[in-house]
Formats: structure tokens, sequence, C-alpha cells
């Protein structure tokens, strides 16, 4: 049974895959892979954004030598709490997914947080406290194999692919020739996070287009500070950046997770095998029962019987030990969605 289809066009599916691969292009640039002009390009997205379809955002990773940590809360909720109590915890800056499902949990939520502590004062003074909530089981995860929302939707050609991938190569040496000579030494490998890059990225969290002179005027600097600090920042992995189609009208509407359990010494291998597979979208170590927890977007609910026998082809030492399908999707990233599946709003990261 499928649950939803996909209302975009082609030339949708298009522009979001070629913002995937460079979110912050000009239109002038995008047209001359999408073959369409740049007006018409500002157009079909501004309609995209405007209806909820489709957004681009930018969200932080990690501040300095410090990456952000991450946990997976499963809560029980008394009957005809959940939908509540999901609506309350989506306006929280500390979650990034928020998905009614179906199985031994009513409600699966991505939490980050900076620390152990910061985790567990909002697990337990806030989560847990929801009204309605009645038992709650977290998992931290533990490490992290691929970047949230990197899955595309693989609707330009690989020529086109190519293209935009040139046309970011070329743009970052340009931007290194007009910047000058720089030592190594003067480049750190992580970046420090300055309080003007966390007023950015907050601007950017709900739509990562946002011109340079409108974050100049925004942030009270100027528009090379901007596009310095987004390159560096972009350049130390601190960011992440990611386009994407409300799930509901993609044609993928179906969020499901795995858990499954690997060896200690076969870890390795069956990530390297799993993160091959298109479907999984985030692949987790986490503590607790199980140490893999996979989260991915499907076509229909029988693709999930589909996607675990070739989890399980893929990697032989994977023993799958829980599915759990969403019966609705409340939150992604920074995006709080309606009733309807369409994007309503965005919620501001705090700032660590």
């Amino acid at each position: 049974m499928r649950t939803g289809e996909s209302v975009l066009g082609e030339a949708d599916m298009s522009l979001i895959h070629a913002l995937q691969i460079l979110p912050r292009a000009s239109w002038t640039q995008l047209s001359t892979v999408l073959a369409a002009g740049p007006d018409t390009l500002a157009r079909r997205w501004e309609h995209l954004t405007a209806g909820g379809y489709a957004w681009t955002s930018l969200l932080m990773g990690r501040r300095g030598g410090e990456s952000a940590l991450y946990a997976w809360v499963e809560l029980e909720c008394a009957a005809d709490a959940a939908e509540a109590a999901a609506i309350e915890v989506s306006g929280d800056a500390g979650t990034l997914g928020v998905h009614a499902v179906t199985g031994g949990a009513d409600l699966i939520l991505l939490l980050i947080a900076p620390d152990l502590p910061s985790l567990d004062a909002y697990v337990t003074g806030r989560v847990r406290r929801l009204p309605g909530v009645l038992r709650g089981r977290t998992q931290v995860v533990t490490r992290l194999h691929n970047r949230p929302y990197r899955s595309r939707v693989e609707r330009l050609t690989p020529a086109q692919a190519r293209l935009l991938t040139e046309v970011e190569a070329l743009e970052r040496r340009d931007g290194a020739r007009a910047r000058g000579p720089v030592h190594a030494s003067q480049v750190p490998q992580v970046p420090q996070v300055t309080d003007l890059d966390q007023r950015l990225v907050a601007e950017l969290a709900g739509d990562a287009r946002r011109s340079a002179a409108e974050l100049a005027r925004q942030c009270g600097t100027s528009e090379s500070t901007v596009r310095r600090r987004l390159e560096v920042l972009s350049a130390g992995g601190v960011l992440h950046h990611h386009c994407q189609p409300a799930p509901r009208f993609s044609g993928r509407p179906v969020w499901a997770m795995v858990t499954a359990q690997v060896a200690p010494q076969d870890e390795a291998a069956t990530v390297a095998a799993l993160t091959r597979l298109r479907r999984t979208q985030v692949i987790t170590s986490v503590t607790g029962p199980h140490n893999l927890a996979l989260a991915m977007w499907l076509a229909s609910v029988e693709e999930l019987h589909e996607i675990t026998a070739r989890l399980v082809r893929t990697a032989p030492a994977l023993r799958i030990t829980g599915t759990a399908v969403s019966l609705r999707t409340y939150k992604i990233g920074a995006q709080v969605l309606g009733p309807d599946g369409l994007r309503t709003h965005h919620v501001r990261p705090e700032a660590w």
C-alpha cells in the first residue's frame, strides 16, 4: 500500500537535486545545467518553498574540535497523548526528527546536544516530562557513519551532476585566488566557531539560499566577511547543508527505522557495505540492546520488507532486531511539517 505519491514534476525534482549538489549556486549557474532560464528557476523555487513543498537548510554539526552529540529517543505515550507531545517537542531546537511510529514505541525522536550533561538535562527535564509520556528509552549515537540529509533524489543525469560538481570546484578555486595565498598554518583543519558564525547558521537554518548581502545586514557585518566565514565553516566540515522535498510529495513518503545487531569485529565491514545502499539515509552506531540504528525514506510500506532483505544480503553479519514505520513525520532537521505533510515553519537552532 502506498501512502503517498509524487506531485512534484520532473523539473521540480531536477532543481532540488541540483540544489542538493550545489545549494548556494546562482540561478544563472544552474540554468546552464537545467536548460531553463534563471528567472524560470527562481520562480519555480519560490513556488516550492512558499508552498512548503521543498526547502534548503543549513545546520551546525560541530563547534571547533567538539562534534555534536546525537541520540535516538523512543517514547511510549498514554492514549491520545502522542500527537500533542509530538507537536510540542517539534518546537524545540534540540530535536532534529520527530516521528509517530508503529511498533513498540509511539514516537521516535532524533536529538542533538553539545554534550552528555546537556543531553541528560534535556531528556530528563523536558522530553520525559511531556504530558502523557509514560516511558522513554534513550540510545546515544556513538558514531554517525554518514551525514543526515545527504541522500539525494537522483533526477539529474550523471553528466549534469558532474557539471555541477565542476562548477563547485571552479568556484572554490576562484575564491581561493581572490583571497590570495594563505599559509597552511593559518587555516585550521577544524575552525573555531564564532558568535557571528552561530548567528549566520541561525539565519540560514530556514533558508540556506539567503544572500550574503541580506545576511550581512541582518548580522551587522560585511558581505565579504559572510562569504569568508561560510567558506571556512564548509571547508572545515562544520556545516550540514541540505535541500530536500517534503517527503509526502517526493515519491518516498514513508520514514522507517531498522535496528540491528552486528559483532564488533564485523561492524566496520558491515557499515561500509550498508553505506553503499541508497536507501540508508542515516546509519548510526548506538548504545543499548542493539548497536546499529538505520533510518531511511521508502516509497511504500511494502518496501520495508524488501530493504531489510537487501540489508542482510548486502551485510550477511547483520541481524535485524526491529523495525518501525512512520505514521506521521512532524519534524525534519529544523523544519516543522503540518498534518498535510507540507513545511509550515522552521525552528531556529540554539547556540552551543
